[in-house]
């Protein structure tokens, strides 16, 4: 447990600098589509595993996401629920704040996080697949259903959408209730090579809706 807080707050200190960096509205998708919703809040649990230098790597932890129309906060948490990590992203910059250390900023989070973690984090992928979405291959919107759950993106990531629950909630800007289509519960990222980093898989659970 000791060595996966550590790494962790080594992924924390990667992603202050990746955060740190200044992500462009290309990282930021700004398409709605169907039940897309700007303001959400999610918690959750993330798990990394990958092979560098031929070793096995891995890394777990929690996460608080906070999104609104224009800003995304997240934080990043070890597995004993110490906070190792605060990140802001907008359409014109990122910004990772870590304990007792300088705010660090940059013009891309996801070159950032591959640059500090060592491995690419893909904040601005997560904007999108939190909730059911993708950009596939073709460039073209994927919309993801209990019945077409797997994508593989523009940007080489394999998705599956292995379980859902129902969305729960309001919308902040009209009061009204959530629509009652379901929402990711799990999903896994998979990528096989990214500079040296080969076999990266990415697994997210989203805590049950409120």
């Amino acid at each position: 447990m000791m060595l996966l807080t550590r790494r962790f707050a080594i992924l924390a200190l990667a992603a202050t600098v990746l955060t740190g960096c200044a992500t462009g509205t290309a990282n930021l998708s700004t398409a709605t589509v169907g039940a897309y919703r700007e303001t959400i809040d999610l918690a959750g649990r993330l798990s990394v595993n990958y092979q560098k230098d031929g070793r096995p790597e891995s890394i777990s932890g929690s996460f608080n996401w906070e999104q609104r129309p224009g800003t995304i906060d997240v934080t990043l948490m070890s597995p004993l629920g110490q906070t190792v990590a605060a990140i802001n992203v907008t359409p014109g910059s990122a910004t990772l704040t870590q304990a007792g250390q300088e705010p660090r900023t940059a013009a891309d989070i996801d070159s950032l996080t591959q640059q500090t973690l060592g491995w690419p984090l893909p904040v601005s992928g997560l904007r999108d697949w939190l909730q059911g979405y993708a950009v596939d291959a073709q460039g073209q919107r994927f919309r993801a259903s209990p019945a077409s759950n797997s994508v593989t993106t523009k940007d080489g990531w394999r998705l599956r959408f292995v379980d859902w629950q129902a969305a729960g909630g309001s919308d902040a800007a009209t009061g009204a209730a959530a629509a009652a289509a379901p929402v990711p519960r799990l999903i896994q990222a998979e990528r096989a090579a990214s500079g040296d980093i080969q076999d990266l898989a990415i697994r997210i659970v989203v805590n049950p809706a409120a």
